[in-house]
């Protein structure tokens, strides 16, 4: 028995697969933007002062050495994020994902932390004075010689005593 081939049949079945959603990409080239798509992407270097990415999908992506001061970044997903050496004084990471972020030398001055996930992140030698962690998830997060002082605890009560560095006393 021979089987014949269909044209229309093949025609159905190529575009049956090309119509299949699949994920985009994330385009590192799409302006700053509430939920933009950054996924691996490399901003070192770059001053983004003042920039709205509130639900943003910033996984794996670098900020190294880049100027986020007063950046809203509420509820992003920056999961092993990399903001080393990063200027954010004021910027808010509120009820983001920042889980195995580095935030390594970064200034964080008066940033908040408001129920941010930052479970086994690295806050090594940052400057985290004033900054607001009520609600945060900390464990196994690294905050050898950070400077915590004045910073909101996450019982939201609780103040870290001036000079606090590596834990707040």
């Amino acid at each position: 028995m021979k089987l014949r081939f269909a044209p229309r049949l093949f025609a159905v079945a190529a575009l049956a697969l090309v119509s299949i959603s699949v994920p985009a990409l994330a385009d590192c080239t799409d302006p700053a933007g509430p939920k933009v798509a950054w996924r691996r992407c490399a901003f070192e270097g770059q001053t983004m002062t003042g920039v709205a990415l509130t639900g943003a999908m910033l996984r794996d992506t670098s900020f190294q050495r880049s100027t986020l001061a007063n950046a809203d970044l509420s509820e992003a997903d920056g999961y092993r994020s990399k903001f080393i050496s990063t200027a954010a004084p004021g910027a808010r990471f509120d009820r983001a994902r920042l889980i195995e972020a580095d935030f390594t030398r970064a200034d964080l001055t008066g940033a908040s932390f408001r129920d941010a996930d930052l479970r086994n992140a690295k806050l090594i030698g940052a400057t985290l004075a004033r900054a607001d962690f009520t609600g945060a998830k900390l464990g196994g997060t690294d905050f050898r010689h950070a400077d915590l002082s004045g910073a909101r605890w996450i019982d939201g009560a609780r103040i870290c005593a001036e000079n606090s560095v590596g834990q707040c006393n």
